[in-house]
């Protein structure tokens, strides 16, 4: 999903094309009029930010991966998702059948949610330290990964369990996996599921029309 997203308001609707001009309609006209748009200030074409970035990257962040590419990272996707957490160098901490990897690359598309401000510099020395303790505890072996997926954690709940880690260094409360879910996934997951929806039917249809 390399092109990049714009948005107009024309016919009284929001309309997405590729910024590419030789992409989408490509035309200089109006998809749904034919006419030549003639645009005042608040009409005319913004950039549309996307929801995937290297989680390489985003340091000290919760990651979001699919396997088969960010077009898999919709809600009513099936494909099984993978979470990960970064320290500041961009290195990948994540649980798998293998126990836990420490990857330099394959998360470059992923939606990703920062969770330390990167002025707090004591906390992000100490998320690197207390990351690389974590991840070599005896819970994270590669043979507990099966008793680990029979309670539905894996590798959320490596992720989850560091981050209430830290929560508790910071001197905050820990969050449940439902917290933590609804605060900061599902907003994140929702919006790279209506930019996935957009950016098909462009690829489809050459624009996209929301009457909102």
């Amino acid at each position: 999903m390399e092109r990049a997203v714009v948005k107009f308001r024309h016919c009284g609707r929001n309309i997405y094309t590729f910024a590419d001009p030789q992409a989408g309609t490509g035309t200089g006209l109006c998809p749904v009029c034919q006419q030549p748009p003639v645009l005042g200030l608040l009409d005319a074409p913004v950039a549309l930010p996307g929801p995937f970035s290297s989680g390489h990257r985003a340091p000290c962040a919760f990651l979001i991966g699919a396997r088969e590419g960010p077009r898999s990272l919709g809600e009513w996707n099936d494909s099984e998702l993978h979470v990960g957490i970064s320290n500041s160098a961009g290195l990948v901490y994540n649980y798998t059948l293998s126990g836990v990897q420490i990857d330099e690359q394959g998360w470059e598309q992923c939606v990703c949610i920062q969770l330390i401000p990167p002025w707090r510099d004591s906390l992000v020395d100490s998320w690197d330290k207390e990351l690389q303790l974590f991840s070599s505890l005896p819970t994270w072996a590669a043979e507990r990964f099966h008793e680990e997926r029979e309670f539905g954690s894996c590798c959320y709940g490596f992720a989850l369990s560091f981050i209430n880690h830290m929560r508790s260094v910071d001197g905050k409360d820990s969050l449940s996996r439902d917290e933590f879910t609804s605060r900061h996934v599902l907003p994140r997951i929702k919006l790279a599921s209506m930019f996935i929806r957009v950016y098909e039917e462009i690829l489809q249809n050459g624009f996209c029309v929301n009457d909102q």
